[in-house]
């Protein structure tokens, strides 16, 4: 059974900032945890929500998005381990989604996507196959909900 890491937004946004210098801390413990042998995987999902960003930001600046630092950063993480979209893991983030309203407890609105149940999903497909599956997030309330979620300081 394998302990694998996925990287939440929050986080990942963190490790791949196009400042070098910044987040210190955060690095410092990506690296332990690569050094531990600890699998660390960048979840579609999450790479989604910092890229856009990345993009949109790239573009104010008159920066082609492909020569972002940030966007680099992001692509270089990517060779950790990268987990894709697949028609399971939507199908269970529909039922997620699902869950979270009739509980009345959504984790978004419901126009958004709602990227946290996605990730709950992605982690809950991954377990399936005996994995030790944890989140590593600034915001564990809501995906601790259907999943394996802590802070990121508390992963090791």
């Amino acid at each position: 059974m394998a302990k694998i890491v996925l990287l939440d937004a929050g986080p990942l946004g963190a490790v791949t900032h196009p400042r070098a210098n910044k987040n210190k801390d955060i690095k410092e413990w990506l690296q332990r945890l690569l050094r531990s042998g600890v699998a660390v995987r960048v979840p579609e999902i999450a790479d989604y929500e910092i890229r856009r960003e990345l993009v949109r930001a790239a573009k104010s600046k008159g920066i082609p998005a492909a020569k972002s630092k940030g966007i680099q950063r992001l692509d270089d993480l990517k060779q950790l381990g990268y987990i894709p979209l697949t028609t399971e893991v939507m199908l269970k983030a529909a039922e997620f989604w699902a869950f979270a309203r009739q509980q009345g407890q959504p984790t978004a609105d419901n126009k958004e996507l709602d990227a946290d149940v996605i990730l709950a999903a992605q982690a809950i497909v991954m377990g399936s196959a005996g994995d030790d599956v944890v989140i590593a997030t600034t915001n564990v309330g809501h995906l601790a909900r259907f999943t394996t979620a802590k802070v990121w300081e508390q992963v090791s």
